[in-house]
């Protein structure tokens, strides 16, 4: 990952870091183990999903490429 893509990178999971904590129980979040239920929580619901899609094409192209016996 080169200089550029790292930035971009870190921006947009700042970005998304945002949207979670908006979309989260603030009054909720008192403790540390609060916080990592609820994190976990949001990345097992929407992060999690949409980072599988990017191995989906590639998984698609080998099964594609791929003769069946």
């Amino acid at each position: 990952m080169n200089q550029a893509e790292r930035l971009e990178l870190e921006a947009c999971l700042k970005r998304a870091s945002e949207i979670l904590y908006n979309n989260s129980d603030i009054d909720s979040l008192e403790t540390l183990a609060d916080i990592e239920v609820t994190v976990r929580n949001q990345i097992l619901e929407h992060v999690s999903p949409q980072i599988a899609f990017f191995l989906s094409p590639k998984r698609h192209k080998l099964n594609v490429e791929k003769p069946e016996p």
